[in-house]
């Protein structure tokens, strides 16, 4: 097969040995070709040049952010969809039951494609951008871009940084006395005060540490979307659910907590711009944003 390695260097764990190990790896049956990307978006124009080209398999080797990239560039091609982790947290890649080292993870990668182990998935569309395991609406996604305002720390201090900017913005930057959007699910229903929202194209969330951050066992990449929106800012309601998340339960809808699933497209609309991020990735500020599920929208080649 021909394959095309997209190394983002700026990644928490991408060294140059472990590109020369992944490198290796992959080139004892297959041919390679390596790119590095330098910039926001490099690795989705990147991506869809190789489906241009007809590469067979593009394998995204960095963050969670990177893989995004890659994916939104080969979604809707017959080039297949390769992952290795490379970022602080790796959520998509821990998702397939892969290492956070890659140069272990590059051995399962390497016996899935060897055994052609390359099916379908569902992806999710925020207006034009696709994604892998979630978008953050509101609270979330203001933590995001608050990480990001410190991004050089984040490949040395990931988690403590995230926790800091949680805290944080929770204390001082932003909003908790007002709803900063509705949610319209096309059906007659909605939710019109909602604080933050996670939609789930995957399960778990996050992980912190090694523990999975458990939202919602209904989210797979065969379903639809799920929506959980969190109609609060209380401290008590989100701790119960922060903790039955980490105990792998998820989180109980309750009058503070709402949760629809197997979405296939629903709108989020406000009367003034609000934060969303993208697999982690910070994207601005809209006033709306059209979701869709999008089956089968790439080929994944799942590790052995």
């Amino acid at each position: 097969m021909r394959l095309l390695l997209v190394v983002n260097s700026f990644a928490s764990s991408v060294t140059a040995r472990n590109t020369v190990v992944v490198h290796r790896a992959l080139s004892r049956s297959h041919e390679v070709e390596v790119v590095e990307t330098n910039r926001r978006g490099h690795a989705t124009r990147i991506a869809q040049d190789a489906a241009r080209r007809g590469v067979d398999l593009v394998v995204g080797y960095g963050g969670d952010g990177t893989l995004n990239e890659v994916a939104t560039g080969i979604a809707g091609t017959d080039t297949a969809l390769g992952v290795l982790p490379g970022g602080s947290t790796n959520v998509f890649a821990r998702t397939l039951g892969m290492p956070n080292d890659p140069a272990e993870a590059v051995k399962g990668l390497v016996a899935g494609l060897d055994a052609g182990n390359l099916r379908p998935i569902g992806l999710g569309r925020v207006n034009s951008r696709y994604f892998c395991f979630h978008t953050g609406i509101g609270f979330d996604a203001a933590v995001v871009r608050r990480v990001e305002r410190h991004a050089s720390l984040k490949r040395w201090a990931g988690h403590p940084l995230f926790i800091y900017a949680a805290v944080s913005t929770w204390a001082a930057h932003y909003d908790r006395r007002e709803p900063h959007f509705a949610l319209d699910f096309g059906d007659g229903t909605g939710v019109p005060d909602g604080y933050f929202t996670i939609v789930l194209n995957t399960n778990p969330y996050t992980y912190l540490g090694n523990h999975p951050l458990d939202l919602s066992h209904n989210a797979a990449l065969d379903r639809g979307l799920v929506a959980i929106t969190f109609r609060t800012m209380k401290v008590g309601p989100i701790l119960r659910s922060l903790a039955g998340a980490l105990r792998g339960g998820g989180i109980e809808p309750s009058q503070y907590v709402d949760e629809r699933s197997d979405l296939s497209r629903f709108d989020v609309v406000a009367g003034k711009p609000f934060p969303y991020q993208v697999d982690g990735d910070y994207l601005g500020e809209m006033s709306r944003l059209r979701f869709e599920h999008c089956p089968d929208a790439v080929r994944l080649c799942f590790p052995l």
